[in-house]
């Protein structure tokens, strides 16, 4: 659907993209990356934190699937309201699980149930942000939401992990000691506001007029999106693409489960042995905040030279620093400052070299069919991290987190030789191609 076709509304967009977006990031981080932090509390052994929450990337893997129910059935700002009421039922449910018998499947299955609610979410926000504005409008208020997708990181892995850890130690009504009860409050305060912020959607969100539903046009929708969908296969070096769609990070997402793995276990067990405050600070503040700067510079990197000048050095930034997790495991150092400026320093040039990746999308996208084609390649940058990920705890077990780290530099080798075979065009994501 063209987004020429969004009419202006009365109500200001400052009214609702913020929190649209915050409610848009804030599902992801927590079943990606605090229910790790979560279970590893609660006493969950890596190698099945691993195995299956790197499950739980599944539903953004295949959300390019079902995105055309989103536009064929009612209206978008519908399915925002409702995914938003369902996300917060399904916080209230992992609440109520944790202090209870087999907490760990029930929960799981209810992170499961709120990734799929989570990734739709995400489709119809996306859509209706081509709605309800302009394109002057849009591209205004582009930088406004990606930043309010990053408050959202800080808020869910950095606010909302520390008060988690002060309810586990100072304790609030009683908690003190009680992992259970502090865990089950935190992510039930969260289930609570989410049902205000659908409420909240429901009164402030516009209603333009271009979002109906095309119901009456399933049988050609379909047609045309099966379509899109086998001409993304057709494309020159399709092998090539997906290869490097699927392993450019392959080190990273092995990393980032055992992150917080490792910060939080003892240093018997060869971790850092941080409270889960500390850790919601080092890596769930300072480290969301060195991936953001990464990444702003990286944009600004490559939109004055492109991204085939800046494709070498983004490979080497977004890699190298993993070496910082083979000090971290080696030294195992007590000091705070030194841990959080190694962990923000690997998120840094993660933030930095990640652009690299994005910018390869956009450009494997361009042409007819790029919205379908850029949501296919997100799925297939989901399946990169969803796979590797779930080895890596069994990984980790079987070699500790020194050999672990190591493993992981060594993993990154792919991402350089599929670099190397890129034919890019050398103006593509400069000001000058723009």
């Amino acid at each position: 659907m063209s987004t020429n076709s969004a009419q202006p509304s009365t109500r200001t967009p400052w009214s609702w993209i913020p929190t649209l977006y915050l409610a848009q990031g804030i599902p992801y981080v927590i079943v990606m990356t605090v229910s790790v932090i979560m279970y590893k509390r609660l006493g969950i052994s890596n190698e099945d934190i691993a195995f299956y929450t790197s499950w739980l990337y599944l539903p953004w893997v295949i959300k390019p699937l079902w995105s055309p129910l989103v536009d064929i059935v009612r209206t978008k700002r519908l399915w925002i309201v409702t995914m938003q009421l369902f996300v917060g039922a399904a916080l209230a449910g992992v609440a109520l699980t944790i202090p209870g018998p087999d907490f760990f499947r029930w929960s799981l299955a209810i992170f499961w149930l709120m990734a799929f609610s989570s990734a739709t979410h995400d489709i119809a926000a996306d859509g209706f942000y081509m709605l309800a504005l302009d394109e002057r409008q849009q591209a205004f208020f582009v930088g406004i939401r990606s930043t309010f997708y990053r408050i959202a990181m800080i808020s869910g892995q950095g606010l909302l992990v520390i008060l988690a850890g002060y309810l586990e130690h100072q304790g609030l009504w009683g908690l003190g000691g009680n992992i259970a009860a502090a865990w089950s409050v935190t992510i039930g305060l969260l289930g609570g506001l989410f049902v205000i912020i659908s409420l909240y959607h429901f009164i402030m969100l516009p209603k333009p007029a271009s979002d109906h539903s095309t119901a009456g046009s399933a049988g050609s929708f379909l047609s045309g999106f099966a379509q899109t969908f086998v001409s993304f296969f057709k494309k020159d070096r399709i092998g090539l693409i997906l290869s490097f769609l699927l392993l450019y990070r392959l080190g990273e997402a092995q990393l980032v489960k055992m992150v917080t793995p490792f910060l939080l276990d003892g240093f018997e067990k060869g971790g850092l042995g941080l409270t889960t405050e500390e850790v919601g600070f080092v890596y769930g503040t300072m480290g969301i905040i060195g991936l953001t700067l990464g990444g702003l510079l990286g944009g600004i990197a490559v939109s004055r030279k492109g991204l085939r000048y800046w494709l070498w050095p983004m490979v080497l930034i977004i890699h190298i620093p993993d070496a910082l997790f083979v000090y971290l495991s080696a030294a195992q150092p007590e000091s705070i400052w030194v841990i959080t400026a190694a962990v923000a320093g690997e998120q840094f040039g993660y933030g930095f070299g990640f652009t690299a990746y994005m910018m390869y999308m956009l450009y494997v996208s361009r042409g007819a069919h790029s919205t379908a084609h850029y949501a296919l390649c997100t799925g297939f940058m989901a399946l990169g991290m969803m796979l590797p990920g779930m080895a890596s705890g069994w990984i980790q077990a079987q070699i500790g987190y020194l050999n672990f780290f190591i493993w992981v530099m060594l993993a990154t080798v792919p991402s350089f030789i599929l670099a190397r075979m890129l034919d890019i065009d050398p103006e593509f994501g400069t000001r000058k191609a723009d």
